[in-house]
């Protein structure tokens, strides 16, 4: 069966498998304490430009978003979002649980308006009640965003702009953070963000790696006791060596970003295979996630030797679609999709 579902439906890139087989009888110490998670940290600040950043491992995307808001919210606080943003939509409920509410702002192509954002926030703080409501003390934002857009250089500085007007701060989902970094169509650079947020996170379980994300708290603000709040959280790992080799190797001689850039190349070619075919597109998203809109009928015998993220019913007969490429995308898969659609 032919899949273009998510992008981590395969396990990890070679050379990772080929790092964690070499190093595997090593004896090192647990918990992070070992050199490759040493080395991989190191290995981010350089490709952040910025020796200042503290770099944290995590083991998922869930763990990191609920781990992060907690541990920077005062419990009496809430986290903005866009409504359809994954903390909102996609996560359980795991913000909630933890305490805090997810306080949703309207989306446009799955982005905040830093406008709204501010309209938002002068209004909380005139209401003579406000003391009543749940305090908003961050905004977060994916980037990529659930319809893989990306914010602009100008947005996000608008954005940040904003936080700290208000003391608040601006916390980047970055879970697929490489396709976005990857984009033609993008002006924003790692060494960006280091200056354009408080804290971002480097996905690895999307783009390339096992499981994994990088935490990057940009200029030494990592909450008090932050690695034991991912201990209480059971975000740790006893054996962390298995996040620090393969970040390690991610981001050797510019891998993260080569493997990214595959994604990016392909999602160009299955979207122009789509568009020449007389499919049309739900919304420009120029990184690895393209919704596309498709007959039902269509769909029914697609879906026999494809799968796909079904997104949601555009209208009486046809329903919007997505197809994820990835790091490990090919073109003979476009190839095989080609003859199937």
């Amino acid at each position: 069966m032919l899949s273009f579902e998510c992008d981590y439906i395969m396990g990890a890139h070679p050379k990772i498998l080929e790092n964690l087989i070499k190093t595997n009888m090593e004896t090192m110490s647990g918990y992070g304490n070992d050199p490759y998670t040493a080395s991989a940290k190191e290995k981010i600040r350089a490709a952040c430009q910025n020796d200042e950043v503290d770099v944290r491992f995590l083991v998922g995307g869930t763990q990191t978003n609920k781990i992060v808001i907690d541990s920077m919210l005062a419990k009496y606080e809430g986290v903005i979002a866009a409504t359809t943003g994954h903390i909102n939509v996609h996560e359980s409920g795991a913000i909630e649980a933890s305490g805090h509410k997810v306080l949703a702002l309207p989306a446009r192509e799955g982005k905040l308006d830093a406008a709204e954002v501010e309209k938002y926030l002068e209004n909380f703080w005139a209401d003579g009640t406000c003391e009543h409501m749940v305090l908003p003390g961050m905004v977060y934002i994916s980037h990529p965003t659930e319809y893989g857009t990306l914010y602009s250089h100008a947005e996000l500085k608008a954005l940040k702009a904003v936080c700290e007007r208000y003391e608040i701060p601006l916390f980047i989902d970055g879970a697929r953070l490489g396709y976005g970094l990857m984009s033609k169509r993008t002006d924003v650079t790692l060494c960006d963000l280091t200056h354009l947020c408080d804290v971002f996170y480097i996905g690895g379980t999307k783009v390339g790696a096992f499981c994994g994300e990088a935490v990057v708290f940009t200029h030494n603000n990592a909450p008090k006791h932050f690695f034991t709040t991912v201990k209480q959280n059971g975000a740790l790992l006893a054996k962390g060596r298995l996040l620090g080799v393969q970040f390690d190797t991610l981001f050797t001689d510019g891998l993260y970003f080569e493997i990214s850039k595959n994604a990016i190349d392909m999602a160009e070619k299955l979207r122009q295979m789509f568009i020449s075919r007389g499919y049309s597109l739900f919304i420009d998203s120029p990184t690895n996630q393209q919704f596309i809109i498709i007959e039902d009928s269509r769909l029914e015998e697609i879906k026999k030797q494809v799968r796909y993220d079904y997104w949601e019913r555009y209208d009486d007969t046809r329903s919007v679609v997505r197809f994820a490429t990835s790091w490990a995308t090919t073109d003979e898969d476009l190839k095989k999709l080609a003859e199937i659609i």
